[in-house]
């Protein structure tokens, strides 16, 4: 699902105050980290997360291959922080734009 720019700014807008609740270390994406990833998307819909790699394409690819992987949206990424959505089909708790 491809969010249109209305939608992009209002989850811009409520991840502005979140603070990040998954933090990609040293060792990279494990499947460890997918699954705790996987638990806060179907938790909150909505995540911010830290990424420690010191180079621009290795966090660019990090983030890549965890949206890729929890079937997320990449919503931005500034510096080392991404923000990633995925609706909940049971229970969903962000209405979006049109």
């Amino acid at each position: 699902m491809a969010l249109s720019n209305s939608q992009v700014r209002f989850l811009r807008g409520l991840a502005h105050d979140l603070k990040p609740v998954v933090l990609v270390g040293a060792k990279g994406v494990t499947p460890a980290l997918v699954a705790e990833l996987e638990i806060a998307l179907d938790h909150h819909e909505l995540v911010k997360l830290r990424i420690d790699a010191e180079d621009r394409e290795k966090r660019d690819a990090a983030a890549e291959d965890l949206a890729k992987r929890v079937g997320a949206e990449r919503v931005q990424r500034i510096g080392h922080t991404l923000t990633l959505y995925r609706r909940n089909r049971e229970n969903p708790r962000i209405t979006l734009p049109r």
